[in-house]
C-alpha cells in the first residue's frame, strides 16, 4: 500500500523512474545485441531508449509549483541527467548495421554543410576570403570520401570496411579542427562569424559519425585514432559552437534540445576522454 501511495502522491518522480529503467534495460539489450524487432531504420530496443530519453528531458524541464516541490524537482532533474549519460542514440550499443545506416543518415547533412562552407567566401571582407578558402580547401574532398566510406560499410559492416572508415573520419576531424584554429586569424567579427557558423555545422557532423564509428569500434582501434588525432578537442573547444551543435543533433534525431545539449556534452567529454 505505501509503495502505490508513493507512486499516487510523486507522479514525476515514479514515472521518471520507470523512464530511467526503460533507458538502462535497452541499453543493457542493445549493447548484447537484442534488438526485439525492425522499427523503421532502426530496432524496437534503440526506439524505446529514444523516447525514453526524449520523455526525461520533458519531465526534467516541466515547470513545478509551490516551495514544497523544490526538492523534488531538482532530484528529477538529477536522476534525468544521469539517465540521459546512460548510452545514448549516438553513442553506442547499437549493431553494426543500426549505426552504418545513421551514419548514412548524416551524410545529406554533411554534404549541405560543406555546399554552405563553399557559398560562405562571398559573405566575407575581402582580405578574410583568401584566409578561409585555404583553411578549408579539402573539405570536397573529405566529405566525399567520408560519404563513399559510410556507404560502404552499410553495404559490407566488416572490420576492413571498419577501418577504412575510421581512418577517414578521423583525417576529416583534424581538416576541421585545423580550420577553426585558422579561423582564430580572421579578426573581422563579422567574417568570424559567417566561418564558424559554417565550420562548426560540418564539425558537428563529423563528431556525430565520428562518436558511432567509436560506437563500433575496439579500445585498440579507438585508441589508434586517437593517435592520428593531432589537434586536439581541447584547442578547437573555444571556437566550437555546442547550442549549433545541440540545434543540429535535436533536428536529426527528432528529441528536445536540452536532451541533444546534454548528448553533445557527453559525447564531446567522451571523445576526449579517448584522447580526441
Amino acid at each position: 500500500m505505501n509503495s502505490i501511495s508513493n507512486i499516487w502522491n510523486h507522479p514525476k518522480t515514479s514515472a521518471a523512474g520507470l523512464l530511467i529503467a526503460i533507458v538502462t534495460i535497452t541499453g543493457v539489450l542493445s549493447q548484447q545485441g537484442i534488438t526485439l524487432g525492425a522499427a523503421g531504420t532502426g530496432s524496437v530496443v534503440t526506439l524505446a531508449s529514444g523516447l525514453a530519453t526524449a520523455l526525461l528531458g520533458l519531465l526534467a524541464r516541466d515547470p513545478e509549483t509551490g516551495s514544497s516541490t523544490a526538492g523534488s524537482t531538482a532530484k528529477l532533474g538529477a536522476w534525468a541527467m544521469i539517465a540521459l549519460l546512460l548510452p545514448l542514440p549516438f553513442m553506442g550499443g547499437c549493431t553494426a548495421t543500426g549505426v552504418a545506416q545513421d551514419i548514412v543518415n548524416w551524410t545529406p547533412a554533411l554534404q549541405s554543410a560543406v555546399a554552405t562552407v563553399n557559398s560562405t567566401a562571398a559573405l566575407l571582407a575581402p582580405a578574410d576570403a583568401p584566409i578561409f578558402v585555404a583553411a578549408t580547401v579539402g573539405f570536397d574532398a573529405g566529405s566525399n570520401l567520408l560519404v563513399t566510406q559510410a556507404k560502404a560499410y552499410l553495404a559490407n559492416p566488416s572490420a576492413s570496411v571498419l577501418a577504412q572508415l575510421q581512418a577517414a573520419v578521423v583525417a576529416f576531424q583534424q581538416q576541421v579542427n585545423a580550420s577553426l584554429l585558422s579561423a582564430a586569424k580572421i579578426t573581422n567579427p563579422n567574417s568570424q562569424q559567417h566561418v564558424l557558423n559554417a565550420i562548426n555545422a560540418v564539425g558537428t557532423v563529423v563528431s556525430s559519425i565520428l562518436a558511432l564509428v567509436e560506437s563500433v569500434s575496439s579500445k585498440a582501434a579507438v585508441a589508434e585514432m586517437a593517435g592520428h588525432s593531432t589537434i586536439k578537442l581541447a584547442a578547437v573547444r573555444p571556437y566550437r559552437d555546442e547550442g549549433q551543435a545541440a540545434a543540429m543533433v535535436a533536428g536529426h534525431y527528432g528529441e528536445p534540445i536540452e536532451v541533444a545539449r546534454m548528448q553533445v556534452s557527453h559525447a564531446e567529454l567522451c571523445a576526449a576522454q579517448a584522447g580526441f
